[in-house]
């Protein structure tokens, strides 16, 4: 199972950043001079012609990717001790695969696709170690970290069922589409584009206008800029150096393999997480790390109808899915709240449970008002779902105090239980952010 994967990157320290820099630009640092460090010699490409006769194809994905990138030669202090702080953890990179194993191949064929620098593919590395159930202190959240007021402004899909900061595809199109547009604004500077992308082009512009007016530089090295995103390039340029040349760090890439990881599959309507799993042959965990947008036990009923499933998969899910009667589906009665109604007397009118209509509708206590419209979950799937989350007879209950960057999913992974569990048990929204301190109660297994 890929939770294990998963559990694996809660004890790891994650070095957060983003940023790269044009290969004709060179900083204006001076290169560090510690006998330490690498030489230009060792990082600067062969000027060697190139060979007559085609490459091979690449033995993997890492490989594919070292092929492309060419802003590893740029090196100063701060490059180097970002790179030192990443070979500080020696299970980094063996850690990251397990985690691109299932996103980096889309990424790489987006990135390619368009053009771009392939630097650019390793920037979810930086920005959250490929973890896109990843939320920032300040709320920025999934593989690219997209903040909540940035997905709002550019219409980035977020709502009760799904994130589209979470969802693989949404969030790598509206990140590659953003980047481009900053590239273009920044008068073709990636690594002006890549510190707008962190620190806002508002503040970036600023420090130009700023420099420029006391007649000094306005290249990214330059610039006075936040601590955080003065790290930023530095570390994406360190990342890149150690991909690209492992030997000369004693560094030893997993294997990637260089091949799609999922297929896209039709649902054809709204379909409970749990069934879904089980007509794709896969464990829900495995199905919620392909799809970590959706946020809910079914998919959310206005968002495309489709799952991403591992390859080999979707035929046996399709064919699953074409099986489906009414009652294996989720449909739902819209239903007018009249005066004297309570979620105690609708739920037993409806024969379902006051959690569930809380947690369908949004409802947060037991305040309804009369003449508002309730969404009723119906069939068998939401009692089949309800049912499998509520059963807390074998278990222990706890509390848990949440710790500054503790996620839905860490928690989870921590006490072997589900996300659905915790929003069940707790009544939350699982679009809204944990805070420190926060008290939840949980059921687990043990003491």
């Amino acid at each position: 199972m890929l939770r294990g994967k998963f559990l694996a990157f809660s004890t790891l320290i994650f070095l957060v950043g983003c940023q790269t820099i044009a290969p004709d630009q060179a900083p204006s640092e001076s290169t560090d001079p510690a006998p330490a460090e690498p030489t230009a010699s060792i990082l600067e490409p062969s000027s060697a012609s190139a060979p007559a006769t085609p490459l091979p194809p690449p033995k993997d994905l890492w490989e594919r990717i070292r092929r492309g990138l060419t802003w590893q030669s740029t090196h100063n202090a701060e490059v180097g001790k970002q790179r030192d702080a990443y070979l500080r953890q020696p299970n980094y990179l063996s850690v990251v695969t397990g985690r691109a194993n299932l996103y980096l191949y889309y990424i790489v064929e987006e990135v390619e696709r368009r053009g771009m620098p392939m630097e650019m593919a390793l920037l979810p590395l930086v920005e959250s170690a490929m973890n896109p159930f990843a939320v920032s202190s300040q709320r920025a959240a999934g593989l690219w970290q997209i903040m909540p007021a940035t997905a709002k402004h550019y219409g980035v899909d977020r709502n009760w069922w799904y994130d589209g900061r979470l969802d693989l595809r949404e969030s790598t199109h509206f990140a590659l589409d953003y980047l481009e547009a900053l590239h273009a604004e920044f008068d073709g500077d990636w690594l002006l584009a890549l510190a707008a992308y962190n620190a806002g082009k508002g503040r970036v512009g600023r420090a130009i206008a700023a420099n420029e007016r006391a007649g000094k530089p306005t290249d990214y090295w330059s610039l006075t800029l936040p601590r955080e995103t003065r790290k930023y390039i530095p570390r994406l340029i360190a990342l890149s150096a150690i991909i690209r040349y492992p030997d000369t760090f004693s560094v030893t890439l997993p294997d990637l393999p260089n091949r799609p990881a999922f297929e896209i599959a039709e649902t054809g309507g709204q379909i409970e997480m749990l069934r879904a799993a089980s007509l794709a042959g896969v464990e829900l965990d495995d199905l919620r790390a392909l799809n970590p947008g959706q946020l809910r036990w079914a998919t959310a009923p206005r968002q495309a109808q489709e799952l991403l499933v591992p390859v080999g998969s979707r035929a046996t899910f399709e064919q699953g899915v074409a099986t489906l009667g009414p009652d294996d589906r989720v449909t739902w009665e819209h239903y007018r709240i009249r005066r004297g109604d309570s979620l105690i007397s609708i739920a037993k009118r409806f024969n379902t449970e006051v959690g569930l209509l809380r947690d369908v509708n949004n409802i947060r206590g037991n305040l309804i008002r009369a003449g508002d419209t309730m969404m009723i979950p119906e069939g068998s799937a939401w009692a089949d779902s309800l049912a499998l989350v509520s059963d807390t007879s074998s278990l222990n209950k706890r509390g848990y105090r949440v710790r500054r960057g503790d996620s839905l999913y860490g928690i989870a992974n921590r006490f072997d239980v589900t996300i659905d569990d915790i929003i069940t048990w707790n009544s939350l929204n699982p679009g809204d952010y944990l805070q420190p301190g926060q008290r939840l109660t949980l059921y687990v297994r043990g003491g």
